[in-house]
């Protein structure tokens, strides 16, 4: 890991460096219809979706967290938005058959199917290097803020900004006394979600570094995701 002079950074810019940087999926991004991709535990990958394809990302071991995000593949100024996806749907959860929206409240993917009991969350930022040291930790960290960064990077687009992300499969619940709790997640090996993209579109999935809380269960121990593309509805 190498870090990069702070006085240089944009939104685009990542602080520090992993293999997400130099290890894109596919041919810049575009993966063959079923064909399986592993995101390694502490990485990022961003996968290109057309249109009508559906996104499969599996939990393989079953207490790993996603980090997810969606950009307009010709506008990355337009993006998935958690504050327009939760009013849009009068909850803090998706759920099957929900649609999803962007920015501008367009419907960019629609979750099809969720194996798991349905536990996720949409409130928290993607973990950063300084939430690690704010957590104790000293130096660099892998982190979901330049794990989007870098895999975007990885497929020649730069992240505008960094939206609050889609985090699938996470366990914060907010508690009657408005604090919020964090759990290790419910879901089980081998549980998956299904997204279905309206539009063309940029996925970005961050296998969270984050092993200093049980975001990633008990052991807090990240593990590796997998995702497929599908033209299957």
């Amino acid at each position: 890991m190498s870090p990069v002079e702070p006085a240089r950074l944009d939104p685009g810019d990542p602080e520090m460096v992993n293999a997400t940087l130099s290890t894109p999926v596919g041919a810049n991004g575009t993966l063959g219809l079923g064909e399986p991709v592993e995101i390694p535990a502490r990485q990022g990958r961003a996968i290109r979706l057309r249109r009508g394809q559906t996104l499969r990302l599996t939990n393989t071991f079953g207490s790993q967290v996603a980090d997810f995000w969606a950009f307009i593949a010709d506008d990355p100024r337009e993006f998935l938005s958690m504050e327009h996806v939760r009013p849009a749907l009068r909850r803090l959860t998706p759920r099957p058959g929900d649609l999803l929206v962007t920015n501008r409240r367009r419907g960019i993917l629609t979750l099809l199917a969720d194996s798991s009991p349905g536990v996720h969350d949409t409130l928290i930022a993607s973990c950063d290097i300084h939430r690690y040291h704010q957590l104790g930790f000293v130096g660099l960290h892998d982190n979901c803020t330049d794990n989007l960064r870098m895999a975007l990077l990885a497929v020649g687009l730069r992240a505008a900004q960094i939206p609050c992300p889609f985090n699938i499969w996470m366990n914060t619940p907010p508690l009657p006394d408005g604090s919020i709790a964090y759990r290790s997640p419910v879901s089980s090996p081998g549980d998956h979600v299904e997204l279905r993209a309206e539009l063309d579109c940029v996925a970005v999935v961050s296998a969270c570094p984050m092993d200093l809380l049980p975001i990633n269960g008990a052991d807090n121990m990240p593990k590796a995701l997998h995702a497929m593309v599908t033209d299957q509805a």
